[in-house]
């Protein structure tokens, strides 16, 4: 049974949106549209068309969940490769919609690769909202052509609105950098704002470059840039079944040195561009988590190694006790030792050490001897907070990002279908 389309309702905008949708610039290569299919949604596009040039590499991380949605299957089948198109919709995720779902996939795929005429296997698929209901796969079919006619250059802030579901604000990102003497540009834009703890990939992210750069150099770098961002930060720690990060590299922008390597040190400003667009787009899906009134950063150091320091940095940020101390704006550093403590991860009691912003403290097994607390209750008042974490063990260091947990999370969450 497919659930009645909702009207969609205001949700007050995060206080810790930016300011803006930035600017986004031509991507040579790329045209994107938006149509209204009324898939769960009235009043709003909740359909994403994107057509991509003849020779698009594309790459892509994806959710490690094991009840993973037939578009993510789909799409992980398909790189790295090339592409001619995406399509992406808002409100029904076709998880857990069995054979009824791996049928929609290949209907939407067919109606999408007539309209932009490329081969089944250049299109990809994204879902993005319930579980466990079939997608009205019709509704897309009617609306893909109609969306084709009407693709263009400029309408990134379109494209990242029709893929919302929870979001209370667009989420956009873009950077240059130069590969040689050339120029190159790099567009991101991203949906999420719960069901956020996520494994190589987060809800929606797609990336789009005018760089010529081959596919299996484009998954290796998606993979060390989501390894960075989207897979160092949480909302509620859980996992989604879409969880979908796509790279692609049109080739249309300016001429550039031939690049064979992810190594390759012409690259340099490429990578570093690249994780800026990523960490920003992961950072702004923070910051729009279900509820959110504060910003989080988790600075871990001293582990035994990254992955080490990863782990106890997912166990603080991750931890309703320590969510709720920042909501409730509590200075209560012994939550995040219970944090460090429950992680499985090697720690020194001894030498751990605790910095709230820029105050420390706890240090040698406890509270330091000078310890204040009214300062560290006025900084928590914030809305971003620090926390600088050193357990003692080796040099093993990584920063997460998340929010606090707020009563606005339940209510959401506990009316998400209704």
């Amino acid at each position: 049974m497919t659930a009645p389309a909702t009207t969609a309702k205001a949700i007050a905008r995060s206080p810790l949106a930016p300011a803006s949708f930035p600017n986004m610039p031509v991507i040579a290569g790329v045209r994107v549209g938006t149509g209204q299919a009324g898939i769960r949604y009235r009043g709003r596009s909740d359909t994403l068309v994107v057509e991509l040039a003849k020779g698009t590499s594309a790459a892509g991380v994806f959710t490690l969940s094991k009840t993973a949605s037939a578009p993510v299957l789909w799409c992980k089948a398909l790189v790295p490769g090339t592409a001619r198109g995406l399509v992406a919709n808002a409100g029904n995720s076709n998880a857990f919609t069995g054979a009824a779902g791996v049928e929609a996939v290949h209907r939407t795929v067919r109606a999408a690769a007539a309209a932009l005429g490329c081969k089944d296997d250049e299109l990809f698929i994204a879902s993005t909202g319930v579980i466990g209901q079939p997608l009205p796969v019709d509704k897309l079919e009617a609306i893909i052509p109609l969306v084709v006619e009407s693709l263009s250059e400029t309408a990134w802030d379109a494209a990242a609105d029709a893929i919302r579901t929870t979001d209370t604000f667009l989420k956009g990102a873009t950077a240059t950098a130069s590969i040689g003497k050339a120029t190159v540009s790099i567009n991101g834009i991203a949906k999420g704002s719960g069901m956020i703890a996520p494994d190589l990939g987060t809800m929606f992210a797609f990336v789009f470059t005018d760089a010529r750069i081959p596919a299996p150099v484009l998954q290796r770098l998606v993979k060390a840039s989501a390894s960075r961002s989207f897979n160092a930060i949480t909302v509620d720690s859980d996992t989604s079944t879409s969880d979908t990060v796509l790279l692609f590299a049109t080739g249309k922008g300016a001429r550039h040195p031939v690049i064979n390597s992810a190594a390759d040190p012409k690259l340099a400003e490429f990578r570093e561009a690249l994780d800026a667009v990523m960490l920003d787009l992961a950072q702004q899906i923070v910051r729009d988590g279900e509820g959110a009134t504060k910003f989080v950063t988790v600075n871990v150091s001293g582990a035994r190694n990254a992955e080490a320091a990863r782990k106890i940095g997912l166990s603080i940020a991750n931890s309703p006790l320590v969510k709720t101390a920042v909501a409730g704006e509590d200075p209560n550093w012994g939550r995040i030792v219970a944090a460090v403590g429950k992680s499985g991860e090697e720690a020194d009691r001894d030498r751990l050490t605790i910095a709230i912003g820029p105050y420390p403290v706890a240090e040698h097994g406890g509270v330091r001897a000078d310890y204040v607390e009214a300062p560290v209750a006025a900084y928590m008042k914030n809305r971003e907070i620090e926390f600088h974490v050193d357990v003692g063990v080796g040099r093993g260091k990584f920063t997460v990002y998340t929010c606090d947990l707020t009563n606005e999370y339940i209510r959401i969450n506990a009316a998400y279908r209704s």
